[in-house]
């Protein structure tokens, strides 16, 4: 087979933000990196991704760390690596749609605090979720890059993906992402994918993966002979399982070959010594389990990522109903099915999730139903990509005239002035306002500990539910 580019592969390495949330459930602190910082800056990768998903609220909830801060740290000791964050559209880091303003602002500031490039995702792949972020990456000078958030299903298929990545080309985006959460992307299905997305788009193609059901390398090396232009990896000592394929591996496959990626092993050798320590402190604390590197097929037939699998048996066990996990694996298709397709991907994998383990556990389907499921039935996340189960959405209360059409965010006031008025006597900046704004429960008892005079030893407080289930799913 021969490589249909000839272009060295570039390499985004996941280390700073998607290796250490899918392994550790974000627990890696900044103290953590600084070590390594300048070792990962002189490697020669096309970027590190090194912020949102979940970093932002885990840095304030469990580590006592500005998250603004962090970023700034990392971009001072970062001169020649270009910095790569995750988005989730209009809802920004948070849970729910935000104002536009807020979405603008939101850019504008992580711009202005050291991030290059703005990895933006929908989870149901509602384009009308992603342009507003777009245009302020934009305004802003930072490098849109719009995601696929890749599933499979009656209609999600190549063509589907094809024609959403020349849309958000027309969008605004200098890059196209294929985001695959779950690892569903099969070697075969993965060069088909880029060599079609080659042929129709002019930006360069990214293709992130997890080697949750052990195919990631081979994902990756498939791209790589469709002309793929970018893929994520993770430095060794934090990759493979629910985590990114190893980094060293690929460049090791690659060298000597039209896509050498001209990367030094050496030079990853000495940053993965030091992230080496860094994993034996995250399994020794409790935050790292050897689970996460297992191999698990039940995506491949279930759809259902690493992490969320976890969380079932939790939920099932909680309810003394253990007995019924298989059960629960096959309502989550059904219930996808009834809502419309979504992609199960943070907070569609959440609410498909428990309303099967909900379908099963009451012993009858849709006998109630949880505040998200209806919100997403009533169109409050946006448009779900196919045919909803009407009868379904019925038996949720919701008549067909008072599902939204229009998109959500379409409904909100700007929202910046009532957040810098409520958060006047807290916030020092307008970094603290979106701290506050995305987080209202968590950012004021975080900053009440940041500005105390001096700073007692104070311990970080447990997660709630919510947050629980948010870290288990690796978004």
């Amino acid at each position: 087979m021969e490589f249909l580019s000839d272009k060295p592969l570039l390499i985004t390495d996941t280390i700073l933000r998607d290796a250490h949330q899918s392994q550790a459930a974000t627990r890696m602190t900044i103290e953590d990196m600084l070590p390594a910082l300048e070792q990962l800056d002189e490697i020669g990768f096309y970027s590190l991704e090194c912020w949102g998903g979940a970093t932002f609220d885990s840095c304030m909830r469990f580590l006592n760390e500005d998250p603004w801060e962090r970023l700034r740290t990392i971009r001072k000791h970062v001169k020649k690596t270009k910095l790569q964050m995750l988005f989730r559209g209009q809802n920004i880091l948070g849970y729910k749609n935000y104002a536009d303003d807020v979405v603008e602002e939101f850019c504008a500031k992580s711009i202005e605090n050291g991030i290059d490039i703005i990895r933006i995702f929908d989870a149901l792949n509602d384009v009308r979720n992603l342009q507003t972020a777009i245009d302020a990456t934009n305004k802003y000078g930072g490098h849109v890059e719009a995601a696929l958030s890749y599933t499979i299903s009656p209609i999600h298929n190549e063509k589907y993906f094809v024609d959403l990545a020349v849309q958000l080309e027309q969008m605004g985006a200098d890059s196209i992402c294929i985001k695959d959460m779950a690892n569903l992307l099969l070697p075969m299905a993965a060069y088909s994918l880029v060599k079609a997305l080659k042929e129709k788009v002019r930006v360069p193609i990214h293709l992130h993966t997890h080697n949750t059901t052990g195919t990631g390398d081979m994902v990756n090396l498939m791209a790589a002979y469709a002309g793929v232009d970018i893929v994520d990896t993770a430095l060794s000592p934090i990759a493979n399982g629910t985590s990114q394929p190893a980094t060293e591996s690929l460049v090791a496959t690659l060298k000597g070959t039209a896509r050498d990626t001209g990367l030094d092993l050496n030079k990853m050798s000495d940053a993965a010594a030091h992230f080496r320590t860094v994993a034996a402190r995250l399994e020794e604390s409790g935050a790292l389990n050897s689970k996460v590197l297992r191999v698990d097929t039940n995506t491949l037939m279930y759809q259902v990522p690493g992490g969320m699998l976890s969380n079932l048996i939790s939920q099932l066990k909680e309810a003394k109903k253990e007995d019924k996990f298989y059960d629960v694996l096959a309502e989550i298709p059904k219930v996808r099915k009834d809502f419309g397709y979504p992609p199960l991907v943070t907070p569609s994998s959440q609410i498909v999730g428990t309303q099967a383990v909900m379908n099963v556990i009451l012993g009858e389907r849709y006998k109630a139903f949880p505040k998200e499921s209806k919100a997403m039935l009533r169109g409050e996340y946006g448009m779900l990509p196919g045919e909803v189960n009407e009868e379904v959405r019925r038996k949720a209360g919701i008549a067909p005239e008072e599902v939204i059409t229009c998109r959500p965010a379409d409904l909100l006031p700007p929202e910046l002035p009532k957040y810098r008025e409520e958060y006047k006597d807290v916030a020092k900046s307008e970094e603290d306002v979106l701290s506050l704004a995305l987080f209202p429960q968590v950012a004021p008892k975080f900053l009440e500990y940041r500005d105390r005079p001096v700073q007692e030893e104070v311990q970080p407080e447990a997660g709630d539910k919510v947050r629980e289930l948010y870290v288990e799913y690796k978004f």
